[in-house]
């Protein structure tokens, strides 16, 4: 591992936030000891992940994509372990991109490992927002339990490049602290972990939620969540853009805002709210070397 120092920077969305790591090169080696030390809210620099930007062609996992995509968001969990997507993370991906003059504004498009995803910054005076086209749900079939303590509620099986299970329940406060996984049935419904989303009515197409993402624990926001929150509310609504050619658009509460989720008849979702860059500075290479 380099022991240079690393430039970083800090954003959120929706109080979501993350340690950016510029790379365009892809030359600094980021294992999980040290994405879980820069992610740690006491002894690094804190975050709910990091976003690691790379130039799509010079990484291997995102090498087929660069010809639509220029820019690669290698995503990490807090605690160092790699996942698909994450939708506040794009979101703050492109502000970071913007910000340092690597694209304007208007259209783009950015890999992940769930696939490339198009994203639009609003121009400043309409409020600066970014909408992201997180792609369509699937919806797997079968019957998913989620459990907290003594109480058990049955879940929408939702995949946005990354898997949900979405419980609607009468009050936020039944999902507990959220620091750890909450239990559920049965294990081969998600071989490798899921995000759970407890969501509450706050009125017509308007829902809040709180989630615990694999990897994180509880968090202020959940892109990739609130469109399987959107979707699963629908459904249970019985409304369906696929059906009726009409698109359906939720609003989604989250602990650190808010997100507007619109599903298009051909099942493309789309995700808008901000995105925010509050810092940047240099990580001390000394404090880098003991996590090699």
């Amino acid at each position: 591992m380099s022991t240079s120092p690393i430039t970083f920077l800090k954003g959120h969305g929706t109080e979501n936030d993350f340690v950016i790591v510029p790379d365009p090169d892809n030359s600094i080696d980021l294992p999980p000891s040290l994405v879980a030390r820069l992610c740690d809210r006491r002894a690094g620099i804190g975050g709910d992940g990091l976003l690691h930007v790379v130039r799509s062609a010079e990484h291997p996992e995102a090498r087929s994509m660069a010809d639509a995509a220029e820019w690669f968001m290698d995503y990490r969990n807090a605690d160092g372990s790699i996942a698909e997507m994450c939708g506040n993370g794009v979101r703050v991906f492109a502000r970071y991109l913007q910000r340092a003059g690597l694209v304007g504004g208007g259209d783009l498009a950015i890999a992940t490992r769930g696939g490339v995803k198009l994203v639009h910054i609003a121009k400043a005076d309409s409020g600066g927002g970014i909408t992201v086209s997180m792609g369509r749900a699937v919806l797997p079939e079968g019957d998913v339990t989620v459990s907290v303590g003594a109480r058990d509620w049955s879940a929408r099986n939702v995949n946005m490049g990354n898997p949900h299970a979405v419980a609607f329940v009468d009050d936020l406060e039944h999902a507990g602290d959220l620091f750890t996984a909450p239990p559920f049935s049965p294990a081969s419904a998600y071989p490798d972990g899921v995000n759970i989303e407890f969501v509450v009515d706050r009125g017509p197409r308007h829902v809040a939620m709180r989630v615990h993402e694999r990897g994180s624990g509880e968090t202020r926001s959940c892109g990739t969540g609130a469109c399987a929150v959107a979707v699963a509310a629908a459904r249970r609504d019985g409304a369906d853009p696929a059906v009726t050619g009409e698109p359906v658009t939720y609003t989604v509460d989250v602990l650190g805002g808010r997100l507007v989720i619109t599903e298009r008849p051909d099942g493309t979702i789309e995700m808008t709210g901000p995105a925010v860059i509050v810092a940047e500075g240099t990580i001390d290479a000394d404090w880098i070397a003991p996590a090699a």
